[in-house]
């Protein structure tokens, strides 16, 4: 997939979501998902391109169980790949543990889900970075109906299109439009290493409110 560069992606990878979004205010662009969008256990971590699909909801037997096709969207991501799903925050699992499996095997990045998972217990397990609004025991086959695959959506009120940077850690998911994420990552970095010099004046003597002056851009 196209989109953001393999060295951009390689930057991401040791910047911090608080840090990143400070510089997508800067820049005007990307921004991060709603608050309630969180990892499904601690120490999850992802970064990669997006992968989008964007589903839709009913009672169940509302959709063919054809419809669900959580395999076509997994099978067609790999290595350095988020999966974006966009199902309007409902409360009906889209993915789970035997999912969480395939996609680590396969070497896909993570899962951002504006919607639900389940099996909280075997994605932790196999270690598979799954952020989502609920975890839940329900279903999605028969309830849910994949709408689009590969097309711009809007997840947890941020719009995202295939080949963005997706990072999520434990403080929530932020997007980067890919024409915008090399210049993000630069002054996120920057600000990552004034933020480490500043912690090493404090060490040394320096008030907080003294760092702040110091250091801070914005």
């Amino acid at each position: 997939m196209s989109g953001v560069s393999d060295e951009t992606l390689e930057a991401l990878a040791k910047l911090a979501t608080p840090t990143l979004a400070n510089a997508i205010d800067v820049v005007g662009a990307g921004g991060a998902m709603a608050a309630d969008i969180q990892a499904v256990g601690p120490g999850l971590r992802c970064v990669g391109r997006a992968v989008t699909v964007r589903e839709t909801t009913g009672p169940f037997g509302a959709f063919p169980v054809a419809d669900f096709r959580v395999g076509t969207f997994l099978d067609g991501a790999g290595p350095g790949e988020v999966i974006v799903v966009a199902n309007g925050g409902a409360p009906i699992s889209t993915w789970g543990g035997m999912a969480s499996y395939a996609a680590r095997r396969r070497g896909i990045e993570g899962l951002i889900v504006d919607g639900a998972v389940r099996d909280r217990e075997e994605i932790l397990e196999f270690g598979f970075p799954v952020f989502s609004r609920y975890v839940v025991p329900t279903p999605g086959k028969g309830r849910l109906k994949v709408e689009a695959i590969g097309e711009p959506v809007i997840c947890a009120g941020v719009r995202v299109a295939p080949g963005d940077a997706i990072v999520a850690d434990g403080s929530g998911v932020v997007v980067l439009p890919a024409a915008e994420a090399a210049e993000i990552a630069r002054l996120a970095t920057e600000y990552a290493a004034d933020d480490a010099r500043a912690m090493k004046e404090i060490e040394s003597g320096l008030t907080f409110t003294e760092a702040l002056q110091k250091f801070a851009k914005i």
